[in-house]
């Protein structure tokens, strides 16, 4: 049985359907539970309501409200796949309702996301954690000075969130398998493109020096999009601010001035997080 994050399984059922309904994102699905709340309404009657009340109460756009009208079928036939295809992998979407959403993150993000997938074990998140962070065009200098930062950290009993996809990221990730240690490891695409339709495979390729499959037993896989889709328009930027939301010390090895990095290290200061500078502005 798919574990979703602990609450109702007809809630489960009716934050996933709404997660895949076309062009609800975020903030829409925030909203749609949001008002549903305040109106004293419960999130199933959605599913019954013509595809005309959902665009006139709800401010819905024709796709999104043709696709919950009604019954939702066409969704609720893609979350049963979806949900097939996880099998008993320990995948949660985990809402801003949930005990396991990062408070962190609500602190610290302009527009924390109205909902989460989470692949692995998410008991890491209570241990202190820590991020590398470097704008892009690190030297090969910097990249051996992530490493150290990554190594010392580790040695400390502290847990590591990290991106997938920038080399800073990428030398970050492989130093704690080195010690048997877990990470964090937030992606900006569905589980699926960054892990495989089994969700096993490794996602750095240097790791495979110590182990050829991810371990969700061990570390924490992130997603901020639907599990079936791919990269979204925008996705570095909120992969970025989730790393260092989800961290409380921040170690910048490089920041280039007036990149994401840097603005993102400069708001770590100012919500009280630990910075480190481990060199000048670029």
């Amino acid at each position: 049985m798919t574990r979703f994050a602990a609450m109702s399984k007809v809630a489960e059922d009716i934050h996933l359907i709404l997660c895949l309904t076309p062009y609800v994102g975020h903030t829409t699905f925030d909203r749609l539970i949001n008002e549903c709340r305040m109106r004293g309404i419960e999130l199933e009657e959605l599913l019954s309501m013509s595809a005309d009340r959902l665009r006139e109460e709800f401010s819905l756009p024709p796709i999104s409200a043709r696709a919950l009208a009604n019954g939702a079928k066409g969704v609720r036939r893609r979350a049963h796949l979806l949900r097939q295809k996880i099998g008993d992998k320990p995948v949660r979407m985990v809402t801003r309702d949930s005990p396991l959403y990062p408070r962190s993150l609500e602190e610290f993000c302009e527009k924390p996301p109205g909902y989460l997938f989470f692949y692995g074990n998410p008991r890491v998140l209570s241990n202190p954690t820590f991020c590398v962070i470097a704008s892009r065009g690190a030297t090969r200098e910097e990249l051996d000075h992530v490493g150290r930062v990554v190594e010392s950290k580790t040695l400390e009993g502290k847990t590591l969130v990290t991106g997938s996809n920038t080399p800073a990221y990428q030398m970050a990730a492989v130093v704690p398998l080195r010690w048997g240690a877990p990470r964090v490891v937030v992606v900006d695409r569905g589980l699926f493109e960054a892990l495989g339709d089994d969700l096993e495979r490794e996602l750095f390729p240097a790791a495979r020096l110590w182990r050829y499959r991810f371990d969700p037993a061990t570390d924490l896989v992130i997603s901020f999009n639907r599990p079936d889709e791919g990269a979204s328009k925008g996705g570095p930027a909120h992969r970025d601010e989730i790393v260092v939301g989800l961290s409380q010390e921040v170690h910048a090895v490089r920041l280039r001035k007036g990149g994401n990095m840097e603005r993102l290290a400069a708001r770590a200061e100012e919500r009280g997080k630990a910075l480190v500078r481990g060199a000048s502005l670029q």
